[in-house]
């Protein structure tokens, strides 16, 4: 495996304790994540995988140690500069969260409205390379209701990389789906890695484990630990 050198570091916790409201769901966290990147995060529900994921987007306050996250500092980051965070940072959710009530097109269109797009053919241009990227180039005029679960979460990671985010964070993104389609998702999100992003995907799914292996990472009684082996991974 190649070394990845301190510049490359792309998320950095050192000591941290992960909060749920007023609840201590992980205690003296320390994690190193590069660029480029691809790795799970598994645990039992309420092991405390989402509110980590939930404190690296900034959504729950970093109360204890220092993270850094895609050069900001989640302990100091003041309100004004979470939304430029979150701009380097694509979320792929298990329940889609596109809105039905319009096409493919005009959900990533929202997207990018929302976040400070204004030329229209600029915005064009980015929704079909996006929809290229995630194999769905022909599908932006269908209604959500249109596609199948596993082109709906194709959208949904398609929307995550519209404004070329450095970090990926996938909370159960095969979650809703069968086998096969979750395999596509995975090996889709593991390609995305490939381009340079920091992947990180949180499952129950060991099975996509064993056929897509990397970093594995676990969540258990109050402790973030790294899986070293197949072995390990066999017993999870």
């Amino acid at each position: 495996m190649q070394e990845i050198l301190p510049l490359d570091v792309i998320i950095e916790l050192t000591n941290c304790s992960i909060w749920q409201q007023n609840h201590l769901v992980l205690s003296g966290v320390n994690l190193s994540v590069g660029k480029g990147e691809f790795l799970y995060l598994v645990g039992r529900v309420g092991s405390g995988k989402s509110s980590l994921i939930k404190t690296l987007n900034a959504q729950i306050p970093l109360k204890e140690g220092t993270g850094l996250v895609a050069g900001y500092d989640l302990s100091k980051i003041r309100n004004k500069d979470v939304p430029f965070l979150r701009r380097k940072i694509g979320i792929v959710f298990q329940d889609f969260q596109l809105l039905t009530d319009r096409t493919v097109n005009e959900n990533l269109e929202f997207v990018l409205k929302a976040t400070g797009w204004k030329n229209k053919s600029e915005m064009d241009k980015r929704i079909g390379e996006v929809l290229e990227k995630v194999g769905l180039g022909l599908k932006g005029y269908k209604m959500p209701h249109q596609l199948s679960g596993g082109e709906q979460q194709r959208v949904v990671i398609g929307r995550a990389l519209l404004n070329d985010p450095e970090i990926i964070l996938a909370d159960e993104p095969t979650g809703n789906l069968d086998p096969e389609t979750s395999e596509g998702i995975l090996k889709l999100l593991t390609d995305i890695s490939k381009t340079g992003r920091a992947v990180i995907v949180a499952t129950h799914n060991y099975t996509l484990l064993k056929k897509f292996s990397a970093r594995t990472l676990k969540c258990e009684e109050g402790v973030l630990s790294e899986v070293n082996n197949d072995q390990e991974i066999e017993l999870l």
